[in-house]
């Protein structure tokens, strides 16, 4: 699919001139004249990357209004602002809000082009890397030999063969996710639609939206999670943070099995197994009216409860050389074994099994073979950070733009060659990169070749 570029500029001159730059780059465009226009195009389908003017129709930063609405889309959409009337306060504020690059008009083509190409380089990489944690999510096993894993298997086993509601509880990384894609995986649902909606990511104001869908006044329509569902699962993470509002919505989905999109006068049938998590202990929300206690009782037809990992440290062995095996095997990295675990069966891990699993895989992609020495460093540094993920966008929060991005790319294409043997060519036909640029961003990251 080729990249698309949503230009948005009220200047029909600027408009003509990026949209010609830009397709004779070989990138797709697609333009928005004013404010309304733009929120349109991006509410329509998300650009690979944008270009903002900063002024607008409507007021002197309603381009930075526009950049903060896609981002709450998708965080890792890169955008571009331009202006004419640019100041160094304006660049700043527009780069803390997440803006890619900033500049100024008149604007040098090149320049600017160089950004554009930098932008969808950035994207792409980004976009790859989800691919891989996909990839090596969707794979993994429910690893364990503790009573509480014992028991959730079983569980598993039982409930695939039913239709029931289930509601999972369980600390954050301790796999929630994981054993509802199992459930899943194992039913008479498993070649319908497995989809989730994220209670907490949510805006307040989207909730319905994204859960019912939208009948637009130009006709079109919105889809939302229960009718991409339809016939399958719909996995509401962290239903606990939904508001009451909502929860007596889905209260009423659950006992009509039906729903209206919003905007809509129409009832719509629905099929779909609904299965529910959180993180949160859910008595206490109920107590503090923050959850309703007739849909908890409607939801928890059967319930899972996964406990912590410190809580079951006999699956941390298990879970060690799981993971050093899956990885290495979906990487292409070199294997590796975790000979002394006194470190990691005495770790609290807050960030339970994901925790653990970024740990091996920081292992994996530092590559130390069977330097039990270097292996144990590692282990003690990462878990004295408390560090739970080197490609967790927390990480780079605190950090300039242009150092998050450079680390982010040094490690990805660390990644790459290692998982290709350092096979330049190969790492860059995969990456989407021509072998002689990737040569030149390798010195530029100062990532060594492998020999």
């Amino acid at each position: 699919m080729s990249t698309e570029i949503l230009i948005i500029d009220d200047n029909s001159d600027i408009r003509l001139i990026l949209n010609e730059l830009i397709q004779d780059a070989g990138y797709n465009t697609r333009l928005a004249a004013n404010y309304n226009q733009a929120l349109t195009e991006i509410d329509k389908k998300l650009p690979d990357v944008a270009i903002i003017d900063v002024k607008l129709d409507k007021g002197d930063n309603d381009g930075i209004e526009l950049l903060n609405h896609i981002k709450k889309k998708n965080k890792d959409i890169p955008v571009i602002i331009i202006s004419g009337h640019a100041n160094i306060e304006m660049a700043v504020n527009s780069l803390k809000s997440g803006a890619f690059e900033f500049i100024q008009k008149p604007f040098d083509k090149n320049r600017l082009l160089n950004f554009i190409n930098r932008a969808v380089e950035n994207f792409n990489l980004k976009n790859e890397n989800k691919k891989l944690h996909s990839k090596l999510f969707h794979s993994y096993d429910l690893i364990g030999k503790s009573a509480n894993i014992t028991k959730i298997k079983e569980q598993i086993e039982k409930l695939s063969l039913s239709d029931s509601r289930i509601f999972i509880t369980g600390p954050t990384g301790s796999g929630k996710e994981l054993v509802a894609r199992k459930v899943h995986k194992e039913s008479a649902r498993k070649k319908a639609p497995f989809i989730i909606l994220n209670g907490a990511l949510l805006d307040l104001k989207k909730y319905e939206v994204e859960l019912f869908g939208e009948e637009k006044k130009d006709g079109s329509i919105l889809y939302g999670a229960l009718e991409k569902a339809s016939g399958g699962v719909l996995l509401i993470d962290e239903v606990t943070e939904i508001p009451l509002e909502t929860q007596s919505k889905i209260l009423r989905v659950v006992i009509d099995q039906k729903f209206r999109r919003h905007n809509s006068n129409h009832d719509i049938k629905v099929d779909v197994r609904i299965f529910c998590s959180t993180s949160k202990d859910i008595k206490s929300e109920i107590s503090n009216g923050n959850f309703r206690e007739d849909l908890f009782h409607r939801l928890n037809v059967f319930n899972i409860n996964i406990e912590p990992l410190n809580k079951r440290v006999e699956d941390i062995p298990l879970l060690v050389d799981y993971f050093s095996k899956k990885i290495c095997e979906i990487y292409n990295f070199k294997n590796f074994e975790i000979s002394d675990n006194n470190y990691l069966i005495n770790y609290n891990w807050p960030g339970n099994v994901r925790e653990l699993r970024n740990l091996i895989e920081r292992i994996a992609i530092l590559s130390p073979g069977n330097d039990n020495n270097k292996i144990t460093d590692i282990i003690k540094e990462s878990l004295s950070k408390n560090v739970e993920d080197n490609f967790s966008v927390n990480d780079t929060l605190s950090i300039p733009l242009k150092e998050a991005r450079e680390t982010f790319e040094k490690e990805y294409l660390t990644t790459q060659l290692k998982k290709f043997g350092g096979n330049i060519s190969k790492t860059a036909k995969f990456v989407g990169m021509e072998r002689s640029a990737l040569h030149r961003k390798l010195k530029m990251l100062g990532v060594k070749e492998l020999n």
